[in-house]
């Protein structure tokens, strides 16, 4: 009864949903409308692409340009000037603060959280050749796979999933470090050459997961994306966001977090990072789901105060 009082609300007015052009950012947009029109089949809702800085700016790495807001500025503002209803965000481009007035009222499902290898001819990390070329976009993941294997070239690569394996199968690369949520949903994970648990590589803040984010004052809007919230990957990244905020980070710094939850606990853990992987400050904190949030700002604190905040400084001053 509800959803139905809810669409005749609505449905005369056609639901827009903001994403970025690239084809894993539309797939994305594609199944938040799916979700939503299974629970709201009467709904007229369409797809709008915005191009975005960080789509603009290709040819300098993510941390020379700016981190925070790259991929998010522009359609925020469509969020505010009502052109849009809805914003389909990948979480770990969004920084630790929301713009006042817009709330993320639903956090999907989470896909495989990881990074991942994608090699010529499928060589694992520890058996690629000495000085191998391996490209990234983040300095996340190039300080923890350095820290793995010094030896290794890092160079940057920018662009969409495909184009960076084309550059790799060009022979540009010997390897490419990529996040293993986008490979799956394009039904492309057939590339993967090795998987890494956060033993190895721990992922960004929200890595797998999606941002919904809309206007805080549009509750019809909010009453729909509540259908397709899943609490166990909102409670976790809520610990995740609150670690990201607490260090006053993005993602396209060395940090990283993720959230692990078993029964009603929550297992968050953290890393800081220097830029050539030398330095890895990594700890964990363990407690019951309903404080994930204090949990992200107690474990950056400690990471912070076990030398992070002096390697972030450092970064800042380069």
């Amino acid at each position: 009864m509800f959803y139905m009082q809810l669409v005749d609300k609505i449905m005369k007015k056609k639901i827009k949903i903001g994403t970025r052009g690239s084809k894993l950012a539309l797939w994305q947009a594609d199944w938040v409308k799916s979700e939503i029109k299974k629970k709201f089949s009467d709904l007229e809702i369409e797809i709008i692409k915005i191009k975005t800085t960080g789509d603009k700016i290709l040819d300098r790495p993510l941390a020379m340009i700016g981190g925070k807001g790259l991929f998010v500025k522009e359609i925020e503002k469509a969020l505010f000037e009502k052109t849009i209803d809805i914003a389909v965000h990948s979480m770990k481009d969004m920084p630790g603060i929301l713009p006042k007035g817009l709330v993320n009222d639903a956090v999907p499902v989470r896909e495989n959280p990881f990074d991942v290898l994608i090699s010529k001819n499928n060589i694992s990390l520890k058996k690629l050749p000495l000085k191998a070329i391996i490209g990234t976009s983040s300095m996340r993941r190039a300080s923890q796979i350095k820290h793995i294997r010094p030896d290794l070239k890092i160079k940057s690569i920018r662009g969409n999933i495909n184009t960076r394996i084309k550059k790799m199968e060009s022979g540009e690369f010997d390897g490419i470090l990529l996040a293993a949520a986008g490979l799956i949903r394009l039904g492309i994970k057939d590339k993967i050459t090795e998987y890494f648990d956060e033993n190895t590589m721990l992922p960004a803040c929200g890595q797998g997961a999606l941002c919904i984010e809309s206007r805080q004052d549009n509750q019809d809007i909010k009453s729909i994306l509540q259908t397709i919230n899943h609490s166990k990957t909102q409670i976790s990244i809520s610990g995740e966001r609150a670690f990201l905020k607490q260090i006053q980070g993005d993602c396209h710094i060395p940090v990283a977090c993720f959230g692990k939850i078993e029964i009603e606990k929550i297992i968050l853990t953290g890393l800081i990072a220097s830029e050539n992987g030398d330095q890895i400050i990594k700890d964990s904190i363990t407690t019951h789901i309903s404080l994930a949030k204090q949990a992200g700002i107690n474990l950056a604190n400690q990471l912070l105060s076990k030398g992070g905040k002096k390697i972030l400084e450092n970064l800042k001053t380069k």
